[in-house]
């Protein structure tokens, strides 16, 4: 069976032509719902937080050593909220456990 890949770009756009032109033709008046305002706020963060979870995790070579880098990143952008501070910390978390347990 050959796959026609013209029909999957198709759909793609149609999807996400739908998807941006559907709110801005029949919404009309301002949304005064208070938990579906609250709940539009939180989509950009919620899908940056699942996009990046993932990548977190299997960016290293085992799954532990990312799972530590993340634990450990929580903890300091809990504590100091310095990016670079995070940062630096993931990856010296990383570094260490190739270093010792690899």
């Amino acid at each position: 069976m050959k796959n026609n890949y013209y029909i999957y770009i198709v759909a793609m756009a149609l999807v996400t032509y739908l998807i941006r032109v559907l709110p801005l033709t029949l919404l009309r008046k301002p949304i005064t719902n208070r938990f579906f305002r609250s709940f539009l706020y939180y989509v950009p963060y919620v899908t940056l937080a699942v996009m990046t979870f993932p990548a977190i995790l299997f960016s290293t070579s085992r799954l532990l050593y990312g799972g530590m880098a993340f634990a450990v990143g929580i903890v300091l952008a809990w504590t100091s909220g310095n990016l670079f501070v995070v940062e630096l910390g993931c990856c010296l978390v990383v570094l260490l456990m190739n270093a010792v347990l690899h």
